[in-house]
């Protein structure tokens, strides 16, 4: 069986990525949960991963690391599920979405650290930061009106995924979005796996203040 060794529920965005997709697409796996920020915590990441870093996938003797590298492994694994849109053009743009959320939007994550413990409310975002929003907000309104919703492409897929911790963030810090995205938000929350994930988050021990401050 695959084994996912993820971080915190409560503070791992990337974690969270290949999780719920994994979850969303019922492949069976096996949850390692290491806590991050402890002393111990990078010795036990690199047990799994010469990285370091969460989340790891096993699978057997091979170690996959990354949340967009573990996802695309995944994809491979089961072609039967449609992890990526099947229709080439949407997947090329799913892809482009991907990874314009993985190598972007740094000012959002930055001042807006995702917490599924923080109760909503607002806090002062810098300019790069509301930038990062309002691209991610024009993304989504995209994407929705070109393949209908009321996921990104029609139904979920990787690129739900890999912005599922964005829509925690925008909905937590209360950071305005059109109708449209908001639209796609409470679809994303809707999810069993969103509400599992919630769950064993809010039910954490483990508190960081540094983020409980914000």
């Amino acid at each position: 069986m695959l084994k996912l060794v993820i971080g915190n529920k409560r503070y791992s965005s990337w974690s969270m990525r290949p999780w719920i997709l994994m979850k969303v697409f019922e492949v069976p796996f096996e949850e390692i949960l290491v806590p991050l920020y402890r002393a111990e915590s990078k010795p036990a990441l690199l047990a799994h991963s010469p990285a370091g870093k969460a989340p790891i996938l096993k699978d057997g003797a091979l170690t996959v690391w990354e949340s967009l590298a573990i996802i695309e492994h995944v994809a491979d694994l089961f072609p039967d599920r449609a992890i990526w849109p099947r229709d080439p053009a949407a997947r090329a743009h799913a892809r482009a979405l991907a990874c314009e959320m993985h190598a972007g939007f740094s000012a959002l994550r930055n001042e807006c650290s995702m917490n599924f413990g923080r109760a909503a409310r607002p806090v002062p975002i810098s300019d790069g930061a509301l930038a990062d929003a309002e691209r991610i907000d024009a993304a989504w309104r995209d994407a929705l009106s070109s393949y209908g919703g009321p996921f990104l492409f029609g139904a979920f897929s990787a690129a739900d995924a890999m912005f599922a911790p964005v829509v925690q963030r925008l909905d937590n810090y209360m950071i305005p979005v059109s109708e449209p995205s908001r639209r796609y938000m409470e679809t994303v929350k809707t999810l069993p796996a969103w509400a599992e994930w919630r769950a064993a988050a809010r039910g954490e021990a483990w508190r960081l203040p540094q983020f409980e401050r914000e």
